[in-house]
């Protein structure tokens, strides 16, 4: 089975790019599950209903988010009722939405885990025990396909992360600092690697925020509004092929189209 998962969406930028170019590269790749960061999918930040269906219309089959998922209440009953709209697993669990979901696709199961990095983030559960109490609860599931979006700052977590569930986790992908990275790897242990999967979105900004505002804010050092404006877009992420019957990892292959 292929899989590919698409970095952070930002913006209406970023949506209409998706829109054009998803299916294709679906196609041409011949995707089975494909999940995409939406945490910054509304337009300035966060997550709303509206933003998520353009990310599903689009070709996503599953919407995985991070940090600013709580930033627009409007998406509270949302993240409760879609359940293949996910939030990081490691937050409170009275928190609105839920942290994984299992997509059956009849010849194979796979689970998608959303969970959150701690470091220069917020001060909730430990991602490494938070993603134990899951895969021990997807075996009694009987899934050996487990994709996990860890969405963190730190490099050092993300690539801690990923010798940690190696051989446990077909997939860990980085999220969240917008600039993809060139270590997609198949770790020794058959988890497919890479520690940023990238952005989607304006690539003549600063992580898809105006560039002319964020030099003033590193200028003044005053707060500033955060516009996400249209430009030439770009989409990032990564396509791993996984065995179906064991949940390894074969190959791993990032991409960049603009």
């Amino acid at each position: 089975m292929n899989v590919m998962m698409i970095g952070d969406v930002v913006s209406a930028c970023g949506r209409k790019f998706l829109a054009r170019h998803l299916r294709t590269m679906k196609k041409l790749h011949q995707i089975d599950i494909c999940v995409v960061n939406g945490e910054n999918s509304a337009n300035g930040n966060g997550i709303t209903p509206e933003s998520a269906r353009e990310l599903f219309d689009a070709g996503a089959d599953v919407i995985t988010t991070g940090n600013h998922v709580y930033r627009r209440a409007e998406a509270y009953d949302y993240l409760d009722e879609e359940p293949f709209v996910l939030r990081p697993a490691n937050y409170p669990a009275e928190d609105p939405g839920k942290g994984y979901c299992i997509v059956d696709r009849g010849r194979f199961r796979a689970a998608v885990v959303n969970l959150s990095g701690t470091y220069y983030m917020e001060n909730i559960e430990n991602p490494f025990k938070k993603a134990d109490q899951i895969l021990d609860s997807l075996k009694e599931e009987r899934v050996c396909v487990v994709i996990v979006d860890f969405h963190a700052e730190a490099t050092s977590e993300k690539k801690a992360m990923g010798f940690y569930l190696d051989g446990r986790a077909s997939v860990v992908a980085g999220t969240h600092t917008h600039v993809q990275t060139s270590d997609a790897a198949v770790l020794t242990g058959g988890t497919g690697y890479i520690t940023d999967l990238g952005m989607t979105g304006n690539y003549d900004s600063v992580l898809g925020v105006d560039k002319k505002v964020i030099i003033k804010k590193f200028l003044d050092c005053m707060p500033a509004r955060f516009d996400t404006p249209d430009g030439p877009a770009s989409m990032e992420g990564c396509v791993f092929e996984i065995d179906e019957k064991t949940g390894k990892c074969v190959s791993a292959e990032s991409f960049r189209i603009q």
